[in-house]
């Protein structure tokens, strides 16, 4: 029971900060792992835990979405379906023990896209490298959300700046949305291999909903910088204690 409660809170707060700033997974995989489940099946459980939330996202963004060209949203829906695929199927051929080395990087980095994530948005407004164009950068980000979802929608959003888009809107509904689709697609994948554990993941997915929708007055209520804060400061306490366990 006390493993419940921990995880269903870290779901309800995941569920908080990707209401209002990202970074979820700082607290629902470190629970998971603390929970007693190895790296590689929390990775895959903390994925199912949080997707329903981005479909609630997507749907509140609808209106942005329909706007936008069809056949272009459909190439990149199919580009982000498959980097999803890519990146879950990585994860079922990473060991345990490979993964434990990879997850302090991984965190880390996260970590790192999550605090200077404005900055690159930024910077990626006045440059637009060629390999980002296209389906191709769709892919490549995906991938990484389909083995490690932590600041995948920070990696979004600077991916649609170098691709030219402005709206803000439209950014976040389109993150939104491919978020929700790779992570359909990673949690059949996981879902196929064995890989979530299903009691922890239901208990999850409930706390992570109720804390998207019932914490989004109270988060808004709370100035961006620090919930921002929070989340970096819990960002780098993880990263340190996976470095630690190394």
């Amino acid at each position: 029971m006390p493993d419940y409660l921990l995880l269903a809170g870290a779901a309800f707060g995941a569920g908080v900060l990707n209401t209002v700033a990202g970074g979820g997974t700082f607290l629902t995989f470190p629970a998971l792992v603390h929970a007693g489940l190895p790296v590689v099946a929390a990775n895959a459980t903390s994925t199912v835990a949080v997707f329903p939330g981005y479909l609630s996202g997507a749907l509140g963004f609808r209106r942005e979405i329909a706007r936008m060209e069809r056949r272009a949203l459909l190439r990149t829906a199919l580009a982000s379906a498959a980097g999803g695929l890519i990146g879950s199927l990585l994860l079922l051929v990473t060991s345990n023990e490979a993964f434990a080395a990879v997850v302090p990087f991984l965190l880390a980095m996260a970590t790192l896209i999550f605090a200077f994530g404005d900055r690159v948005q930024a910077w990626a407004r006045r440059h637009r490298p060629g390999l980002v164009q296209g389906p191709l950068g769709t892919v490549l980000v995906s991938v990484y959300g389909g083995y490690f979802n932590g600041g995948l929608g920070i990696v979004l959003l600077a991916l649609f700046s170098l691709q030219g888009m402005r709206d803000l809107d439209a950014m976040n509904g389109l993150k939104m949305g491919l978020s929700f689709l790779l992570s359909v697609v990673s949690v059949a994948t996981f879902a196929v291999a064995g890989l979530v554990a299903w009691p922890e993941a239901a208990v999850m997915m409930v706390a992570s909903t109720a804390g998207g929708y019932l914490g989004a007055p109270l988060a808004r209520a709370l100035p961006r910088g620090v919930v921002r804060g929070v989340v970096i400061a819990v960002g780098v306490v993880m990263s340190a204690v996976f470095f630690w366990r190394l």
